[in-house]
């Protein structure tokens, strides 16, 4: 007999013998032991999976001597026509080449006929996504009833191509990528079938580089044969194929996590040096790189992981490298270079850059933590001058400040005399009068404030509790010295309280609003008042506020307009 290639000759014969589609190859057995076998399915998934295997194993269970039955005969005559391609009854079809309306016509007219020695006919399109539209469209009656005789079979690997008037027919079978321990077990199987010594480490960088495929690791291992003879070491694996060494892989893990930019980008030149894939390589360090946040999650599940020992002992020597925001950080930087690369015209260029930010991201702080440590550091804030919560007891004076007066009958004998207090209120009305002027929003505080005292270059204004908050800030802080000082009174420090007028002191006159006319009109007769021009407000001024800016944040509202 010629030669079979590995792929072939270790085809899957039975549901039993294939690899990693327990939940595709239970349904169907199931669907046969109870006699609920509907007319059409459709196999969906990654190349190399399994779709076409499953589909005549399939076959071979409903015409199959004295079926359908899911344990058929080795030796059944129907069944092996059906693996060599031989039977009348089973039709292969590639969706590719036989795409158009004739040929679906042809086909529509040929299903009516029963079948020659078999239960069934069986059609089993491989492609089935690469008909017509018009193709698809003719399929349709014959799909939705067709003979009793009759079973459709579709293979595709872009399911999302086919119409949804035939995806509503067909029972759908989603296949998954094969995991690379059930891919490196295959393949050990095969080894030990074909007389052929191969260490650990080359099966699972051929099971790495097939990516999940089981056909692409049988035909890397029939090349790896007719290349290395009966003897294939990891070495040789990576060479062939450009793959990285596992240990490798880990040292250029372990320098980023490790924030080492110099040591990564030694270990990133010598890869390149040695001709390994750049692109499989960021692929490959992503893939351990979410590794050990998997490991990191669940505690070190490793039940959760499909990963060789070496790699299991790697993530349990490095678990304490990085938390897991830091490897989640990490992974974005190298998912970002992975979706650039196609477009890359330099790879080792961006994959050096996005190397040193993954080592930078791995001790950076997401937003979301650095505003969480804010609001920490917010809620933790002693409260300023003035800010003490409600119901808390007032702080004691600074010394600097005055003592408080205490409320008796008479005055103490630190009290202002009484010309001191008329003094007070016209120092207030001028002071108010001005900075009214200069900040046209405090006019609103100033109406139910009073001034306290004034002494030793501290004046102490009174406001009420709900507006303490607003107004007390190092802005109007400021502004209020720079009017006092233009009235005289130089180097003055300003402190506002809550606590109400002292009793014995009448309270100076609170301002009323700024009106220029009515101004005029209270002047004393005989008198002229030239009537000044309204001040007009600077509308940049007035949103660069302190007060605005806080009533903005208190209310989460925005400025639409400024106006007099």
């Amino acid at each position: 007999m010629s030669y079979q290639v590995i792929a072939r000759k270790y085809r899957p014969q039975r549901f039993s013998d294939v690899v990693g589609q327990d939940h595709v190859s239970q349904t169907l057995a199931n669907a046969i032991r109870g006699e609920r076998i509907a007319h059409a399915y459709l196999f969906c998934g990654p190349r190399g999976t399994g779709k076409t295997t499953l589909a005549r194993i399939f076959a071979k269970c409903l015409n199959c001597t004295d079926g359908p039955k899911v344990d058929f005969s080795d030796d059944d005559s129907k069944c092996d026509e059906i693996a060599e391609g031989r039977s009348i009854d089973v039709l292969e079809i590639d969706g590719a080449s036989n795409n158009g309306v004739e040929q679906v016509r042809e086909l529509r007219e040929t299903c009516v006929y029963a079948p020659a020695s078999s239960k069934f006919k069986i059609y089993i399109i491989d492609e089935v996504h690469m008909l017509t539209t018009a193709a698809f469209n003719a399929l349709l009656k014959t799909l939705e009833e067709p003979p009793a005789h009759v079973k459709f079979m579709f293979a595709t690997t872009e399911p999302e191509k086919v119409l949804p008037t035939i995806m509503s027919r067909c029972q759908r079978f989603d296949l998954r990528r094969i995991p690379v321990n059930l891919i490196a077990g295959h393949l050990k199987y095969i080894c030990g079938e074909e007389k052929v010594t191969i260490d650990e480490g080359a099966l699972f960088a051929i099971a790495r580089g097939a990516e999940g495929c089981m056909r692409d690791a049988e035909s890397a291992l029939d090349q790896l044969i007719s290349f290395c003879g009966e003897n294939i070491t990891e070495p040789d694996v990576l060479s062939m194929f450009g793959l990285t060494a596992q240990g490798q892989l880990f040292a250029l893990a372990e320098s980023v996590l490790n924030g080492d930019s110099t040591r990564t980008l030694t270990e990133l030149n010598a890869l390149a040096n040695q001709g390994k894939d750049l692109g499989r390589l960021v692929g490959d360090l992503l893939t351990h790189i979410r590794n050990r946040l998997v490991f990191v999650v669940s505690k070190g599940d490793l039940s959760l992981l499909e990963i060789s020992e070496a790699e299991a002992a790697a993530l349990q020597a490095g678990a304490k490298l990085a938390d897991e925001q830091a490897l989640a950080r990490v992974l974005d930087v190298l998912t970002d270079c992975e979706g650039r690369l196609r477009l890359a015209t330099s790879k080792k260029i961006l994959i050096e850059v996005s190397l040193l930010k993954a080592a930078q991201a791995k001790s950076a702080l997401g937003i979301d933590e650095v505003l969480g440590q804010l609001q920490k550091l917010r809620d933790n804030e002693p409260p300023s001058a003035g800010q003490a919560p409600a119901g808390a007891p007032k702080p004691a004076p600074e010394p600097s400040a005055p003592a408080k007066p205490t409320p008796k009958a008479a005055p103490p004998p630190t009290v202002d005399k009484p010309a001191e207090a008329v003094d007070l209120q016209a120092i207030w009305l001028r002071l108010v009068s001005a900075a009214s002027k200069a900040s046209p929003f405090m006019q609103t505080y100033f109406q139910q404030a009073h001034a306290v005292s004034f002494s030793k270059g501290i004046f102490v204004i009174g406001v009420t509790e709900e507006h303490l908050a607003l107004v007390d800030n190092q802005r109007n802080h400021e502004m209020l010295a720079e009017q006092l000082a233009a009235l005289g009174h130089a180097d003055v420090q300003f402190r506002f309280t809550s606590e109400p007028l002292p009793e014995g002191r009448a309270p100076a006159p609170a301002l009323e609003p700024i009106d220029e006319p009515q101004a005029a009109s209270r002047a004393k007769p005989g008198k002229t008042t030239a009537t000044p021009q309204p001040e007009k407000i600077n509308p940049e001024e007035f949103k660069n506020d302190p007060l605005i800016q806080k009533a903005l944040e208190l209310f989460r509202g925005r400025i639409v307009e400024v106006r007099k």
